[in-house]
């Protein structure tokens, strides 16, 4: 198994148990919210997005994500498997800038086919594209 230190590198099954379960998280926050405020209209598809769903759909996820990597290293998710994310040169916390820069990579990591998603499972420190371009690792606790 890789390391790094004495910390070994989380792989790729761990860290989609992991965002699977932040998925379901989210989905159990919004999907309440949606249908308070817009009623079982809010499942109807073709409906005109309205401010609350383009809040709660864009701007709260990767807002909670962020925070959720800057104060406390993880998600819930990953929180749960004891894993957390750190820089790759000191090991210690990412900075908030790493942080956003991270969520932003996700994209350049999903676009051709999640190809940068998937080399979490072929690369050595266990990085995927966007953890490369923030430089951060995901380890075990």
């Amino acid at each position: 198994m890789n390391e790094t230190g004495n910390q070994k590198y989380a792989g790729f099954w761990i860290r989609v148990a992991a965002s699977i379960i932040d998925t379901i998280l989210l989905v159990a926050v919004i999907v309440p919210i949606l249908m308070v405020v817009y009623g079982p209209e809010v499942m109807h598809p073709g409906r005109a997005p309205g401010l609350v769903d383009i809040l709660m759909q864009w701007v709260f996820p990767p807002l909670a994500v962020i925070i959720f990597w800057v104060t406390k290293s993880a998600t819930p998710g990953k929180m749960l498997f004891k894993i957390r994310i750190v820089d790759a040169k000191t090991g210690g916390k990412p900075s908030t800038g790493q942080c956003i820069g991270r969520y932003l990579a996700y994209y350049v990591s999903i676009i051709p086919f999640m190809l940068g998603i998937i080399w979490v499972a072929f690369d050595k420190r266990k990085q995927g594209w966007h953890d490369k371009l923030a430089n951060t690792l995901v380890i075990r606790d």
